[in-house]
């Protein structure tokens, strides 16, 4: 299935690329650091950063964003999102951010153009909540963390 996604290039953002799948078959779009050439950002270990990307999208409704971490850079030097996934609603119309936290215990140096994240774009299903006295039982119940194995 495919779907049209409108981008706008921001003024930062020129020369840079847009999310793009780096395979036949990836799930995520690539997001790039729109950040200065001149300015790269050193990210301390414990320390979040928001990182801008350069442009904004218009999702179409029914739809949402969800930017996700990079496997490598979690792996390679501890280096990952603080809120993941994030969500993009289909009515936000401002820049893409990426909330980098690094967990690694060296600085991480955040450059432009660096692939900093992955963008899936996911159908939304939104529900109509009806409060009630008592919930349908079944072999769980309320057995919480854990409580499967």
């Amino acid at each position: 299935m495919s779907i049209t996604i409108r981008v706008k290039r921001l003024p930062h953002g020129e020369g840079l690329p847009l999310p793009s799948y780096q395979s036949k078959h990836a799930a995520g779009l690539d997001l790039v650091a729109g950040l200065s050439e001149r300015e790269p950002l050193e990210l301390l270990p414990s320390a979040r950063a928001l990182i801008p990307t350069g442009f904004a999208l218009e999702l179409p409704a029914g739809y949402e964003a969800q930017i996700r971490p990079r496997s490598g850079l979690a792996l390679k030097y501890g280096v990952t999102l603080l809120n993941s996934p994030g969500t993009v609603d289909c009515d936000y119309r401002g820049e893409l951010m990426v909330l980098l936290i690094n967990h690694g215990s060296e600085p991480f140096i955040v450059g432009r153009g660096d692939r900093i994240a992955q963008l899936v774009i996911a159908p939304v299903a939104q529900v109509e909540i009806v409060a009630v006295e008592a919930l349908g039982a079944t072999t769980r119940g309320q057995g919480g963390f854990g409580s499967t194995g």
